[in-house]
């Protein structure tokens, strides 16, 4: 079976690490609205936890960059007066290093990040869902941020009236995106943020087209659990821009491009106003026994 997940970070990450473990030909489409620059290098959150994830390499305790990190760079930095706001540590700021040299160079970023794939001994395809530049923005009370100064310097502590996406509409689906979906006998969306995750990978030209004109099966899997977020901002903002945090407001910001959607147990009484299949199962992912069987929930919409 050929698969295609669309991911964000942490979440997403894990989700992708469960969906490998039971599937041999899997591509996972990163989310880049979040990409930085931090300290002059290119920093791509998503990719990166997603390339960790999968090189079972990430810090499960903190939930995002490497295992056995150590942080003497970023503490020289701030003594020397740099920014130490977005917290780089030094086996993650190797992988910076080596990206930002290699746009330097020319390369894409498509490009850089198998290289980086290959070199981790990753063994499934990681795209990002775009070569171009790709910016997420959000609009709150106390004015417009970009993504990353709102949710790590301002600790996502605003509420949200709105998202945007910079160069959405000149974008590109990277090299191979639109190919795997087209090939793909399954598209699975992960329990990533839909706000700030999965829309801007929807908001480049060609991959929302993709999934509307899709002739195999969609399947989402809810990002909350009893109706919050595991972690982050995910309820909050479904809140206040759906509406609500029922399985049907999750559903609703995949209107016309899913064909399923999971959701825990928790959720199972609360399934009013849904209008796709729904697979009801746990959903904390909390090892690597708990991340498979969501994914053999998410596959087990494509008939054997």
């Amino acid at each position: 079976m050929k698969v295609v997940v669309l991911s964000g970070g942490v979440g997403g990450a894990r989700f992708c690490q469960g969906v490998v473990d039971a599937v041999d030909d899997v591509t996972v489409v990163g989310n880049v609205g979040d990409d930085v620059e931090v300290l002059g290098l290119h920093v791509s959150p998503d990719l990166d936890s997603i390339l960790y994830a999968l090189a079972g390499v990430n810090d499960e305790e903190r939930g995002w960059g490497r295992a056995g990190e150590t942080w003497r760079v970023l503490e020289t930095a701030a003594e020397l007066g740099g920014e130490t706001w977005f917290r780089l540590g030094d086996l993650d700021l190797a992988v910076h290093l080596v990206r930002t040299q290699a746009l330097r160079d020319g390369a894409t970023l498509s490009q850089v990040t198998a290289r980086l794939a290959r070199a981790l001994g990753v063994r499934p395809t990681i795209l990002p869902a775009t070569d171009d530049r790709l910016r997420t923005w959000i609009a709150t009370p106390a004015g417009e941020f970009p993504f990353q100064e709102w949710f790590v310097g301002r600790g996502h502590r605003d509420e949200v009236d709105a998202v945007r996406f910079e160069g959405g509409a000149s974008a590109t689906p990277a090299s191979g995106v639109l190919e795997a979906m087209a090939a793909a006998d399954l598209l699975l969306l992960a329990p990533s943020n839909p706000y700030v995750s999965i829309a801007p990978i929807l908001a480049v030209a060609g991959i929302r087209d993709a999934l509307m004109a899709r002739r195999v099966p969609c399947v989402a899997v809810s990002p909350l659990i009893g109706g919050r977020a595991v972690k982050g901002p995910a309820d909050r903002m479904l809140a206040r821009l759906a509406g609500g945090t029922s399985p049907a407001h999750v559903a609703a910001c995949y209107s016309g491009l899913i064909d399923a959607l999971v959701v825990d147990e928790s959720d199972a009484a609360d399934l009013d106003g849904l209008d796709v299949r729904v697979i009801v199962t746990r959903t904390l992912m909390v090892d690597a026994d708990a991340r498979r069987r969501l994914a053999e929930a998410a596959l087990g919409a494509v008939p054997a």
